[in-house]
């Protein structure tokens, strides 16, 4: 970093707004909300969900209450295109919802894109273009401001052109238009933009255009960003027929904070994703929004009455964890691991009573809202969740257990707690993980293992018992797992392949062992963890394999 004075970064300019009115308010209302969940956040995954996982995610974005929902970029490509028909055709798409798409301000995209949503109910033609000064000198080459007006006005032409003949067979048809990079732009050439974009459209009180302000990346903070989108709803032309929509962005941390001062600033419509996913340091988080709204007492018109449910399909269709400190929805955050603060809310919880507003000390909303229940982490019973038997296992006997694993040995010791009716000291529980996951030696055991490595080719020879008869097996692979499993193949046993793989010491110094930890997937699409613990990394992940293999064989 460079020491003071610090030259290479300059403060975020001010807005000159002296008599701004955002302070003096306050949020009594839900804004419109709009998931990009299926293209903003979708664009951002390492893994772009599959036309299957999406359609499903679509569903629980219904399912929650949005009632605006940006489906893709068909014009980008041929899934997008498909998955956007897909919708339609299928008649998957509720008659209050309207599903958004995006498009560039290009006429043969706007064409393409007017292809995908015939014959939808509700659409939102979603197009942009970039405006900063830096976007015009970087990569428009220099660009003038009057040649990046016109691109916004012919993308509006198009829209509107194009647009008719959909508007002729019965679809509802808005405009959305965003200056991308908004709050970079200078304002009043942001204001001469967006007005120029309305006046093509022509927008009423009762059809009225979506002016879509993005914080495609966030520079400033929250407070000057509320400036900019109140002096933006101060100097529109069309106010009362337009609709100001925020995209915030969370590069600085304050997304979830800009995106509420911007509400005071006058903003009727919100788009984000389900706990902020998105490019960089993602979108705005909706969940948090809403959820900030409703502990005040104004309803989100979003339900996140069952929010473990809401998480698991999220967390299975992106492949992405949500933080076990996640406002609202992480694992720990109704969870009090201090003394002090499990003995305050115990005393506090019975003063709680229908007729009050809500007041526990420590938990500023009743986890039954939201389908969860408070819990003293420490404490392991048939109640606790995955969570709290995880952090037992780690910061007690040290097994650093994969976040998938944690559902599948929470449900584990939940059944036994409830078949024994009492609570479960941690030696109980230890005593059940290695019963369950390390201690297993049938039908499988193996006794030998070695390898050799030649050309990147690994060659390993083992000894095992099956059902107590041994077996000599070789195999070559890309590395020592599947060098392994290959040479189960010959044995008669089931296929199987590996999902994950993780490891960790355990212990330090001489007496250090290695634990590794290997998710199976059967051929019946069963998953299954197992626990390997070694000297050796490579014996470890060995036994690993072993003890996934015998769960599933138990399982069968």
């Amino acid at each position: 970093m460079q020491s003071a004075p610090i030259t290479k970064y300059q403060p975020f300019p001010q807005v000159e707004l002296p008599d701004r009115q955002w302070p003096s308010r306050t949020i009594n209302r839900a804004p419109a909300w709009c998931s990009v969940d299926l293209r903003d956040g979708n664009q951002a995954l390492a893994q772009p969900m599959s036309v299957e996982e999406k359609l499903e995610f679509f569903d629980l974005l219904v399912s929650i209450g949005f009632k605006e929902i940006e489906v893709g970029f068909p014009s980008a490509s041929q899934i997008e295109f498909d998955f956007c028909r897909r919708l339609i055709d299928e008649n998957r798409i509720p008659d209050d919802v309207a599903i958004q798409v995006l498009v560039q301000c290009r006429e043969d995209l706007i064409i393409r894109t007017c292809e995908a949503v015939r014959g939808a109910k509700n659409v939102i033609i979603h197009f942009y273009n970039s405006t900063s000064p830096r976007q015009r000198e970087y990569v428009f080459g220099n660009a003038t401001r009057d040649a990046i007006r016109d691109i916004a006005v012919n993308g509006a032409k198009w829209a509107w052109q194009h647009s008719r003949a959909l508007v002729a067979a019965g679809t509802h048809v808005r405009a959305e238009y965003s200056p991308e990079s908004f709050t970079s732009t200078e304002l009043d050439f942001a204001l001469e933009v967006c007005e120029a974009v309305s006046d093509i459209w022509q927008p009423t009180p009762e059809n009225k255009i979506i002016l879509n302000l993005p914080a495609t990346v966030e520079y400033a903070t929250p407070n000057v960003h509320a400036d900019q989108i109140e002096w933006m709803c101060r100097r529109l032309t069309r106010r009362a027929a337009t609709i100001v929509s925020l995209h915030t962005h969370n590069d600085r941390g304050t997304g979830v904070a800009a995106t509420e001062l911007a509400l005071l600033a006058g903003a009727d419509r919100v788009e984000g994703t389900l706990f902020g996913n998105g490019e960089r340091t993602g979108n705005l988080d909706i969940v948090t929004v809403a959820l900030n709204m409703y502990t005040h007492g104004v309803d989100p018109r979003l339900d996140f009455g069952n929010i473990n449910a809401i998480r698991d399909l999220y967390e299975r269709v992106t492949k992405l964890e949500v933080h076990p400190r996640h406002p609202y929805a992480g694992e720990l955050v109704f969870t009090a691991f201090s003394g002090s603060h499990q003995d305050a809310i115990k005393k506090s919880w019975p003063h709680q009573r229908p007729d009050r507003p809500w007041d526990t000390l420590y938990i500023p909303i009743d986890p039954a809202d939201l389908g969860r229940s408070y819990r003293a982490i420490i404490r392991i019973n048939s109640q606790s969740g995955k969570g709290g038997v995880a952090y037992v296992l780690e910061h007690e006997f040290g097994y650093q257990l994969p976040k998938l694993m944690h559902k599948e040995i929470g449900k584990i010791v939940n059944d036994i707690a409830d078949a024994r009716g009492t609570e479960l000291a941690s030696a109980d529980l230890l005593e059940i993980f290695k019963a369950e996951y390390i201690d297993r030696s049938s039908p499988v055991a193996i006794d030998s293992f070695k390898t050799k490595e030649k050309d990147g080719v690994v060659k390993c020879d083992a000894s095992v018992r099956v059902d107590g008869v041994p077996q000599k097996l070789a195999a070559a692979g890309n590395g020592p797992i599947d060098a392994f499993v290959r040479a189960l193949g010959a044995t008669g046993l089931p296929k199987f392949e590996v999902l994950g793989y993780s490891e960790h010491s355990l212990g330090k110094g001489a007496e250090a062992r290695a634990a590794s930890y290997i998710q199976i997937k059967t051929e019946r699409g069963n998953h299954y963890f197992g626990v390997g613990i070694d000297t050796s990394i490579e014996f470890a992940s060995i036994k690993a394999v072993v003890s996934a293999l015998n769960r599933a064989l138990d399982k069968k």
